[in-house]
C-alpha cells in the first residue's frame, strides 16, 4: 500500500480530529431552541448546542481560523437553510463577543473609578488625622476603612472579576472568527 493511499484512508477521520470542532446533528433544529418558532435566520440558539461548542472549544487548543464542522445526514441537507444558519451563527457569535468585550471593559473602568475614590478617601483620612476633635476623629474612623474597602474592591474588579469573565470572551472571540462548514455523513 503506498503512502498516498494511507493518507486518503486516514484523512476522513483525521480531518474530524484536527484542531477543529466537529458536532454531529440529526437535524438543523439541533442547533436552535425548541421554544423558538422563528425562521433559521432569527431563531435563538440552543443552550445545549452552545454548551457543546464551549466544551469542545475548551478541550482543544484552538487558534483563530479553525472550523466549526456541523455533520448532517446527507438526505436532510438543504443548502439554502445552511446559508441562513451560518449567517445566524456568525451574528450570534459576533454579538456576544462584543457584549463580553464591552462588559469586561466596563468592569475595569468601574474598578478604576472605585480605586481612585478609595485613594481619595485614604488621602482625606491622612489629612484629617492631623486634626483633633470629635468631628475629625469621626471622619477619620469613617474614611480610613471606607478608603481601604473601595480601593481593594476596585482592584478586585480590575484584576479578578474581569479575569473570571475572560474564558467567555475567549470563547466568543474564537467563535466570531470561526469558519462554519456543513459536512454530510
Amino acid at each position: 500500500m503506498d503512502t498516498e493511499h494511507l493518507i486518503e484512508e486516514l484523512s476522513e477521520e483525521e480531518k474530524m480530529r484536527q484542531g477543529n470542532i466537529s458536532l454531529i446533528l440529526d437535524t438543523y433544529n439541533d442547533i436552535f431552541s425548541d421554544f423558538d418558532p422563528r425562521s433559521y435566520s432569527e431563531r435563538a440558539l440552543s443552550d445545549d448546542f452552545l454548551l457543546e461548542c464551549k466544551r469542545a472549544a475548551r478541550d482543544k487548543d484552538l487558534e483563530i481560523g479553525f472550523e466549526l464542522r456541523l455533520l448532517m445526514p446527507k438526505s436532510k441537507r438543504n443548502l439554502n437553510d445552511e446559508v441562513k444558519i451560518k449567517q445566524r451563527l456568525r451574528l450570534h457569535f459576533h454579538k456576544h463577543f462584543k457584549e463580553k468585550h464591552d462588559e469586561i471593559k466596563s468592569i475595569k473602568r468601574e474598578g478604576i473609578a472605585w480605586s481612585v475614590v478609595g485613594l481619595v478617601f485614604i488621602f482625606l483620612a491622612t489629612i484629617i488625622y492631623a486634626y483633633e476633635g470629635f468631628l475629625f476623629n469621626l471622619l477619620f474612623v469613617i474614611l480610613e476603612p471606607a478608603g481601604w474597602f473601595t480601593l481593594w474592591s476596585g482592584l478586585d474588579k480590575i484584576f479578578i472579576t474581569s479575569k473570571e469573565k475572560k474564558p467567555e470572551l475567549d470563547f466568543y472571540r474564537k467563535m466570531a472568527n470561526v469558519k462554519i462548514v456543513f459536512i454530510s455523513y
